[in-house]
């Protein structure tokens, strides 16, 4: 068994699927504290390792009106209390290199977002924290791609990176996701995530906000799992329908027992 690297204690191997899931943003406290004690709870029973995830600024909306989150300071705020309450690894992105000494206070990772993942002092100063780095290839990035932002990480002496996949975009408002991307970026040595509910978002196709086919995260997820990804990355919310950021691609918060439940016995045949 090869282990990558520990989150909070957490070890992140080859050898069990884990999971990084949460709402797309911190819509309230309350919200957001009840999604975490069931996600703590489903993972605890079927024994998978889980990283929250949360932002608290959604720096890339598509419309100016739309809800971002609450900010740095509220965001981390919550999020600490998560981590220290539910005793779980918190994750969210940051967007400028100013926020990571910052986030780094709290986060257990952070996340370069995709739209992000070329920008040089983001990078180097998220590696610079010293903390896990979720690195999600860009939209528009080829696999091998990934590669050169891994490296710029790397110039900071930081080797604990994990690489998401979440789709490639054509134009035309959709997302194709060529799995052959996962054995590639396996390449790197560093272990690959897909991302089943980005990567069924039609970006911008719902006028002014981001749309999504919700029907295929189950595929998406199974075959992720089948082309060789070590975790798997969902947003998940209670009521998708009302949520205030990517409710078009996210997973029912109610249906995720079920689907980890199949998604492990996939995982686990793959060993």
């Amino acid at each position: 068994m090869k282990t990558y690297f520990e989150v909070d204690g957490l070890a992140i191997h080859d050898h069990q699927l884990f999971l990084v899931a949460g709402p797309c943003v911190i819509e309230s406290e309350e919200l957001t504290r009840q999604i975490a004690a069931e996600l703590k709870k489903i993972c605890h029973e079927l024994e998978i390792p889980f990283i929250f995830k949360a932002s608290f600024d959604k720096a890339n909306r598509s419309s100016i009106h739309s809800y971002r989150g609450p900010g740095l300071k509220e965001g981390l705020r919550i999020l600490a209390g998560i981590k220290q309450d539910f005793q779980i690894p918190v994750l969210s992105d940051i967007h400028e290199p100013w926020q990571a000494q910052e986030a780094a206070k709290v986060l257990s990772v952070i996340q370069i977002p995709a739209f992000l993942s070329r920008q040089t002092d983001l990078l180097l100063a998220a590696g610079e924290t010293g903390l896990p780095i979720n690195l999600k290839k860009a939209q528009h990035m080829a696999a091998e791609d990934v590669f050169l932002a891994v490296k710029k990480i790397n110039e900071t002496g930081n080797q604990r990176i994990f690489l998401t996949e979440r789709g490639t975009f054509f134009g035309y408002h959709n997302l194709v996701v060529d799995f052959r991307n996962i054995a590639i970026m396996k390449g790197s040595g560093y272990p690959v995530v897909i991302d089943a509910t980005h990567s069924v978002q039609r970006p911008s196709a719902a006028g002014d906000v981001t749309g999504g086919d919700p029907q295929f995260i189950p595929l998406i997820a199974a075959c992720g799992i089948v082309s060789g990804a070590n975790g798997l990355f969902l947003e998940v919310h209670p009521e998708p329908d009302k949520a205030l950021s990517d409710g078009k691609n996210a997973l029912k918060l109610k249906t995720l027992q079920e689907l980890l439940i199949k998604l492990k016995k996939i995982y686990n045949t793959t060993l």
